[in-house]
């Protein structure tokens, strides 16, 4: 062929000149570009802030009590705590974007009002690119992608979400998420048995169990709003990987914590929500819509004289990430009976109670009736969970 054998990357002097010239013309383009880009600052000073802000992730100093006012005593779903919130960040986090699938009008992330659409503009000379919900279509896994293209450009921040079942159709690309170290976030909502006349087939059973399994990706269920405006600010705040929230589609009470709780003991991942006098008798866990539950569980136990510490666990893997000592501070090692209760599988638990405790989760798929009739059926009452627990407090305690 003529080509000759010496160097092993042997470049024709032809080509080193071309390419040379190329090397100019994109140097002269990009000096153009910079040069248009200031006399854009110049011009435009308040959005060359919002671009530097969004570049830079700034975050209102206040973000956590602006995040958490008003959800003190308020009962209500997760999933609307989670929307309240988002709508929030929409006005002191301009560049956070994200929308659902199909579901926005019954799952989180919903539509937030007067935040715009991305997308083919509906009036002429409307700018189709000025909003900040995506309509992604039915398509979970490359709505995953989207959200983590959108996280890996860097400009913005990218959300999704649609219903927790539906997260084993995003599941590679939350893996890959995880796998990149992408600050992408995936809101679930619908995570339990508990949302209750779609039936089995619609219900989680294994899918928060399988999330919280896959190396650097953090998995917040939280129990209430102050939980859930927490679980966003940690997320903001610290992530540095992608992170998932799991909400529940039920209302849910508000916790009455004890009063040494802080609002950042949510970080900790597990904390004590009640404490009785005393040595407690034992130790109720559970996650999300569960803690409420078994705070009720406690007081029917004190009234049979066991006392019992409850403990939410919001986040198993900030949790496990605490040192020993604050992990025994608030899950004895010291033969307490631990009982853990979560409405589906709940196998993560099995990492923070040994085999010194049982874990109260389904063995099965769920079943389609009211989420009442299923609280009743599958044993996730006050009276049921404080009978079992009696029952396993008893045996451990001779």
């Amino acid at each position: 062929l003529g080509w000759p054998q010496e160097p092993t990357y042997h470049v024709p002097d032809d080509v080193r000149a071309y390419l040379a010239g190329r090397i100019e013309a994109k140097k002269a383009e990009r000096r153009e570009v910079d040069a248009g880009i200031e006399r854009w600052r110049a011009d435009h000073p308040e959005r060359a802030a919002a671009w530097d802000a969004a570049r830079e992730r700034k975050l209102p100093e206040e973000l956590t009590g602006i995040l958490v006012e008003g959800m003190e005593g308020v009962d209500n779903a997760t999933r609307n705590h989670s929307a309240a919130v988002l709508e929030k960040l929409s006005r002191h986090v301009p560049y956070l974007i994200g929308g659902s699938a199909d579901l926005a009008g019954s799952a989180a992330p919903p539509i937030v009002d007067g935040a715009g659409v991305i997308g083919p503009a509906s009036a002429p000379g409307e700018d189709r690119f000025a909003g900040q919900n995506i309509h992604f279509g039915i398509r979970e896994h490359a709505m995953a992608a989207v959200t983590n293209g959108i996280n890996l450009d860097g400009t913005f921040i990218g959300y999704c979400g649609t219903f927790l079942i539906f997260s084993d159709y995003m599941r590679p690309s939350i893996r890959l998420s995880a796998l990149m170290g992408v600050r992408s976030i995936f809101v679930f909502t619908h995570d339990s048995i508990f949302l209750g006349e779609d039936g089995p087939t619609h219900q989680p059973i294994e899918q928060l169990d399988s999330l919280r399994l896959i190396p650097g990706l953090t998995v917040f269920r939280p129990a209430d709003g102050i939980e859930t405006a927490m679980a966003y600010a940690w997320i903001l705040e610290r992530a540095r990987g992608p992170a998932c929230l799991s909400l529940s589609r039920q209302k849910v009470a508000a916790l009455k914590r004890d009063p040494s709780f802080e609002l950042h003991d949510v970080w900790k991942g597990g904390y004590v929500v009640s404490q009785p006098n005393g040595v407690p008798d034992l130790v109720l866990l559970a996650s999300g819509s569960e803690v409420s539950l078994v705070c009720e569980a406690a007081v029917l136990l004190r009234e049979d004289g066991l006392a019992a510490r409850v403990v939410s666990v919001p986040s198993v893997e900030l949790f496990l990430e605490q040192s020993e000592q604050a992990r025994r501070a608030v899950v004895p090692d010291d033969g307490t009976p631990l009982v853990a209760v979560e409405a589906g599988a709940g196998q993560s638990f099995w990492r923070l109670i040994g085999d010194r405790g049982v874990v109260f989760g389904m063995d099965g798929f769920g079943a389609s009736a009211p989420y009442t009739d299923l609280a009743e059926h599958f044993g996730f009452t006050p009276e049921k969970v404080a009978a079992r627990a009696r029952e396993f407090a008893n045996a451990r305690n001779g």
